[in-house]
Formats: structure tokens, sequence, C-alpha cells
């Protein structure tokens, strides 16, 4: 079934956001008398259909592209995805992983009422993090699919010059037993970014922790078992300016050193000379650039295995990854070579829509050449190859940073002792680690979806 485009027009205002909510078109259904619908319904109705797809395929969700057929099997449902079009229509996304390890990203269209849908039209958006297709919106504010080589930068997730939004990072607790703890990272204002502090809801005491090595800010707390399933909710407004190539008085020289992921010399030395191969006799941008050209041709953008640690010799070996494992080669390879090089982690917001959820942290990179530190976003320029040389001295301005560097010591800190990188919440309940959910959210003040 093909949907029109005052469909795809409730779609792309709802989806990619996790909102259980009931919108205004549920309302009118309920109006008359036909049933409410959640996200929790659309997942349900996406893992029963694949399920039955899964039995009737002996073990496997079959599709065919042009040249193969695929043999998946289920990885995710990105919750934050999941939207209610109106009347019985419903779109889902999902993650399915083939059989020789790639990573597809299949866009679902159902019909029904909760415990009775049916999957109509199905398609696939991304294999390995790489889009076939993006969203475009006519002047009329309808949608359609547009292939990505005609896409313009806004549509691959990118804004210039500046950004404002109102950003929400909500913690929900899980039981606690015994006493625990709790670490959350702070945006703190640079050149580049101005964080602005509008609430702070705790359900204890807190205070704010100051990690020296980096300069980041983090919350505390003490928790006991009263706090179970209670809420944390930290919103910020944040001015974002579009980073460049940019000068820096303090030395860069500590940022050869090796991490506790991200090694320096032996394997990296020598697979970063063979890299730089002749270019040794050249400047440390035309180095570094065929550091992050190996790094965007050999890794794939897939989340399974040992991903989201940043662990440089399992992504020098797997070859796959998410943004940590791509920044975190790119930085051993960098360090191994003689350029300076450092990790910083944040949100990338949206360019395609006002608010909604966001799909989890982002990563990237920045390394030092002639006299400036150069913004790289490698896995970004993976996904989007058109767009390798902007990400190659730039982020845009539609993101927000949390913390900069690895191996963060704090006091007091954790009991397993430096955290590797902070983005999400690091607690422990007693001496064991929990991991509490985690959502963040957005609201732009100006447009960036272009009329």
């Amino acid at each position: 079934m093909k949907y029109s485009g005052f469909t795809l027009a409730i779609l792309l205002a709802t989806m990619m956001a996790c909102n259980t909510k009931i919108k205004k078109e549920d309302k009118t259904l309920a109006d008359k008398n036909l049933p409410m619908v959640v996200t929790a319904d659309i997942e349900e109705g996406i893992k029963a259909n694949i399920a039955k797809k899964v039995e009737e395929g002996g073990g496997y969700f079959h599709m065919e592209t042009d040249d193969k057929e695929l043999r998946l099997q289920l990885v995710r449902v990105h919750t934050e995805y999941l939207s209610n079009l109106g009347p019985q229509r419903h779109f889902a996304c999902v993650d399915l992983a083939d059989i020789n390890g790639d990573v597809y990203d299949v866009d679902f269209f159902l019909d029904g009422d909760p415990g009775n849908m049916t999957v109509t039209e199905t398609t696939l958006h991304k294999l390995n993090g790489k889009p076939f297709y993006t969203w475009k919106q006519r002047k009329d504010k309808t949608w359609y699919r547009m292939p990505i080589q005609n896409a313009s930068p806004d549509l691959l997730g990118v804004i210039e010059g500046e950004d404002q939004f109102e950003f929400t990072y909500e913690v929900t607790l899980p039981e606690i037993k015994e006493p625990a703890k709790i670490w959350i990272p702070i945006p703190q204002s640079d050149r580049f970014q101005k964080i602005e502090i509008a609430s702070i809801e705790t359900p204890a005491e807190h205070q704010i922790l100051q990690e020296k090595g980096n300069g980041n800010s983090i919350l505390f707390m003490e928790l006991f078992p009263e706090h179970s399933g209670t809420k944390l909710e930290l919103v910020y407004k944040v001015e974002r300016q579009e980073k460049k190539p940019y000068e820096e008085d303090a030395s860069p020289t500590r940022f050869l050193n090796a991490s506790l992921l991200m090694p320096v010399g032996d394997r990296f030395q020598i697979l970063a000379d063979s890299i730089i191969g002749d270019k040794k006799n050249d400047g440390t941008i035309m180095q570094a650039r065929a550091l992050y050209d190996y790094v965007i041709d050999e890794m794939r953008y897939i989340k399974a295995g040992k991903y989201g640690t940043g662990d440089a010799v399992y992504a020098c070996d797997a070859l796959t990854g998410n943004c940590t494992e791509f920044h975190s080669l790119f930085i051993s390879l960098a360090r191994s070579a003689g350029i300076p090089s450092r990790f910083a982690v944040g949100a990338s917001i949206p360019s395609d829509r006002d608010e909604g959820g966001i799909d989890g942290y982002h990563c990237w990179a920045e390394f030092f050449a002639e006299g400036k530190w150069w913004p790289v976003d490698i896995s970004e320029a993976n996904k989007y190859t058109a767009l390798a040389t902007y990400y190659f001295g730039r982020h845009p301005a539609n993101r927000i940073e949390f913390t900069r560097g690895r191996d963060l010591q704090i006091e007091p800190g954790p009991t397993s002792g430096p955290i590797n990188f902070m983005a999400y919440p690091v607690m422990e309940i007693g001496v064991n680690p929990a991991f509490p959910k985690t959502f963040f959210s957005f609201r732009r003040k100006t447009s960036a979806i272009s009329s």
C-alpha cells in the first residue's frame, strides 16, 4: 500500500520521537470509540509480524534486493521512531542483521488495531548506517522520499552557522536495594556552545563535581531504595555555533598519549605508517586526511558485537562499530603517527524536524595540525560520503557536547575506576554497575526544516 502526502506529513512530524502521549489524531479516534494506539502497541505489532515471518521463513526474516535474497534476524526496534499515523495506520523502523553481518535499517508501515496489526509496506532504508533515501518536505508541508544523491546538507544532518534549541536529558532510576551512587555529565559553555541550565529536577540532593583532566562537570548523587523508579530531568537552553578549525593556547602534546582503550604504537604505528605512505613527507593535514579516508573506507557502521566501548583494538580487528569505534581507531592511528588527537561526546540534534526524541549519544574527534584543532566526524562521513569533505574540518551547529576525553577521573568516583567516556549516566548500586534508562529529547527555537 502506498501512503498519501498527508499521511507522510503526519509521519515525519512524529517519527524519530519516542512519545507515548496520545496525539490529537488519537483523541479523535477515542471520540469514535476506536482503539487508542500508543508506541508500545506498535512495537508489539511489528515484533509479532516479524516473529511470524521468521517462523514461516525457517528462522529468518526474508527480503529481496535487486541482486540477492536477505536472510535477516531482528536486532532492535527503534522505539524512538514508532509513530501512529492516524486511523489504523502506523510506522515502525527496525534494525535487522543479515547472515553475512550486514545490518539493514528497514521502514515498515502497518495497518490495524492493537493486537491485530498487519505490515502493508516494507522498505530498505539503510545498509550499515548508510541511507538509500531521506525525506524532503514540499511547500504544502507534505513529505516524500528523496534519493541521497539529490539531498541537500540539511537533509543529511547538517545545519551550518548557528542552531538554538532546548535539550532535555531524562533518567529513570532502576530498582535500588542498597545504597547507590550516580554520575551524570553536565555540558559546559565554550566558544562554540552557550549552555544555560533551565532546570534540574532530582529526587535527592546533588552536587557538581569537577573533572580536572578535561574540564568536565559531572552531577553526583547518593541514592537509596526509596528512590527506585524515580526520574531525574535536566533541561538546557543551548546556542550552538558550527565548529571550524580553531586555535587554542594549551599545548596539544598530551593528546599523543595512549588511553586504556586507545593504544598508541605497535600495530597502530605499523598500520598508520602504511596508510600514510609517501605522505610522510607532506603536511600533517594530508597525513590526517589519509587516516580519515582509511577509516571511512574500511569501517562499517554496525551496532553489533562489542560496539559502543570505543576499543580501538576491537575496531581495528572487526572494522565495525558505531561512532566510538570509528573515532577511537582514528585517534590511535593519528597519535601513533605523531598527530595529537582527542575525543568528545554529546548528541546530534536532528536537522529535519524541530522537536522530539533523539536516538542516543554521538561522538566525534579533533586532530591538531598547522597550529589549529581540526574537527572531524568520521562515522557521519561514512554514512554520507557526499559530506566527507565537509566533516573533515567541520562539526555542524546542530549538536551538543557533554564531555571531552577518555579515562575520566573524579572524586568521589566509581569503584570500577576511571570512566571510559561519559555520555550516559554511570551508576553503581553497592559496588555493582547499574544502567538506568536514559532518554534525550529536544525542541528547536528556530526552524531548520526547509519549506
